[in-house]
């Protein structure tokens, strides 16, 4: 049997969809319950930052979640699908009709994303003071607490309607099928197996 770690919300829908297409089954989880038992499978339903936590803890032996998160994260597992889904970016706002000036001093930036933040401006040789942020991150250049902003863009519809806008992309993140290194050696019939048919509904 596999432990899969899903994320709640769409992404979690859309992968248990897939699995109805494979087994020609319905894959779907009670009311507020957070493990879903199968014959073949167990299903863990979880918050999108802990999924690769479960999976790198063994505690699921594949996973589904976004680049972006992977990316985060840092944390050792195998990437062994991009599903398609959830696509969106990883961008840089700033107010509506400033321009990105790296040279400019003291530039602070206000994200959720550390380790991607310190990543972009590390590789372009920029020192920034990046101020970390739970949420409402669009309000931080508004009120003087940062000079941009690096957060998920989906339509970019939530930055507009706060008078920002999108100045550089950073990486375009969709959700992966990710596995356990263990779980990769020790269940890889089952891994693979799971893997090539989700690939060919995923290319269907």
């Amino acid at each position: 049997m596999l432990t899969v770690a899903l994320p709640k919300g769409r992404i979690a829908k859309e992968t248990l969809e897939i699995f109805g297409k494979i087994f020609g089954d319905e894959f779907v989880f009670d009311d507020r319950k957070l493990i879903l038992d199968t014959p073949k499978f167990r299903f863990l339903l979880v918050r999108n930052q802990d999924v690769a936590t479960y999976v790198y803890h063994q505690a699921a032996d594949i996973g589904v979640v976004g680049l972006d998160t992977l990316e985060e994260q840092g944390l050792d597992v195998i990437r062994l699908l991009d599903l398609q889904k959830g696509v969106c970016k990883v961008s840089i706002g700033m107010k509506k009709g400033e321009k990105l000036d790296l040279n400019k001093p003291d530039l602070k930036v206000a994200s959720k994303m550390v380790n991607i933040t310190k990543r972009y401006f590390e590789e372009r040789a920029v020192s920034v003071e990046i101020i970390k942020l739970y949420g409402s991150i669009e309000l931080a250049p508004l009120i003087g607490l940062a000079d941009m902003i690096v957060d998920i863009v989906e339509t970019g519809t939530t930055m507009k309607q706060n008078g920002l806008e999108v100045v550089e992309d950073i990486m375009t993140s969709s959700t992966y099928l990710i596995a356990n290194k263990n779980s990769y050696v020790s269940k890889k019939d089952e891994v693979l197996d799971i893997y090539e048919k989700i690939e060919k509904v995923v290319k269907s």
